[in-house]
């Protein structure tokens, strides 16, 4: 099935969504703190607040708020090094979020973690991690707990195509098949592992046939389609809360910035970014709002303006946040 995002001069909204007016306008509030929180991190990090190197989300915001939507406060999530999106939007507080990036020690992992090890349990979010494919393993084994537990509760595992070319990725689908855990596999596929794109790694286009294979429910999305999206993992998540195990579903998305704030690896943007911009989810989807007449230009541009003030502050916050003692390093350690 060949599924890309569609430009946003093209895109005609379609019927309107069987949601609440303020769970659609919920979704392009997320989406645009998600979008605001990231260029601060990218002005920050150019500017040294934000040692090593920071996986910015820009152009994905559609799948994070997405798939998020249909959760539960107490459902799990494990991302990847690109997860500030999946943070935010599961509940982690983005002054401690931000002060995490930037290394000091108000940071929601006391600054330990920094960009790629992101963890707040108390909101569902158990990690992001820095091993292309080495949480998926974990998040089958907290969705097992989760069964063994009968807590009602789902998981949702957030990866990029280049995980798909991991061995752990097959085990974990394996045994998540096996078993009938209660998890939801996301496959965000922007269609390049750093500098290494689909076509040259991967035989088939579609990263889903592979969950087939498994006898695994799976679905295809336009990633940059926020219902969609929605819409996918809510039935993959009533599928899991109803003993039905897991179901996959690929989204097909772009990043705008290469592959980290650091690398060199990737595509030219200047070559680039004009494409990816003309599938940017927000712009696209408050056309459809626009068009359903939930809101008006004059509306979101509000919402727009507050929330890049908002995020503005919270940077400000964080870089006045104090760097962690030297002898903080001999703490949260365990034998």
């Amino acid at each position: 099935m060949t599924i890309a995002p569609v430009p946003v001069d093209e895109a005609v909204p379609g019927p309107r969504p069987e949601l609440p007016d303020d769970g659609l306008l919920a979704l392009y509030r997320e989406m645009v703190r998600v979008r605001a929180f990231e260029e601060e991190v990218i002005d920050a990090f150019g500017k040294g607040l934000i040692p090593g190197s920071t996986h910015p989300c820009i152009g994905a915001e559609a799948i994070k708020a997405g798939a998020l939507s249909p959760l539960a406060a107490d459902d799990l999530v494990f991302a990847t090094y690109r997860g500030h999106g999946e943070a935010l939007i599961k509940g982690v507080e983005p002054v401690s979020m931000m002060a995490e990036l930037m290394g000091r020690a108000t940071g929601v992992c006391k600054g330990k973690g920094g960009s790629m090890h992101l963890s707040e349990p108390s909101v569902g979010l158990v990690s992001t991690n820095a091993i292309v494919a080495g949480h998926i393993p974990m998040a089958g084994g907290a969705a097992l707990s989760c069964q063994f537990r009968g807590s009602g509760q789902v998981v949702l595992c957030f990866f990029g195509d280049g995980a798909s070319c991991e061995g752990e990725f097959f085990e974990a689908m394996n045994m998540a098949m096996l078993w009938k855990v209660p998890l939801v596999f996301i496959c965000e596929n922007n269609g390049i592992a750093i500098s290494v794109p689909t076509a040259k790694s991967q035989a088939t286009p579609d990263i889903a046939d592979r969950a087939r294979g498994f006898g695994m429910p799976a679905s295809i999305v336009d990633g940059n389609d926020v219902v969609a999206v929605r819409a996918a993992v809510a039935e993959g998540v009533a599928r899991a809360r109803s003993g039905g195990g897991p179901t996959f579903v690929e989204c097909k998305t772009v990043r705008w910035e290469r592959h980290s704030a650091f690398s060199a690896g990737g595509s030219d943007p200047a070559e680039q970014r004009r494409a990816w911009q003309r599938v940017d989810p927000i712009p696209r989807f408050r056309k459809a709002l626009v068009a359903w007449g939930l809101a008006t230009d004059a509306d979101l541009d509000d919402v727009d303006v507050r929330t890049r003030a908002e995020m503005r502050a919270v940077r400000d916050e964080a870089e006045r946040a104090p760097f962690p003692a030297p002898d903080s390093i001999y703490e949260d350690i365990f034998a």
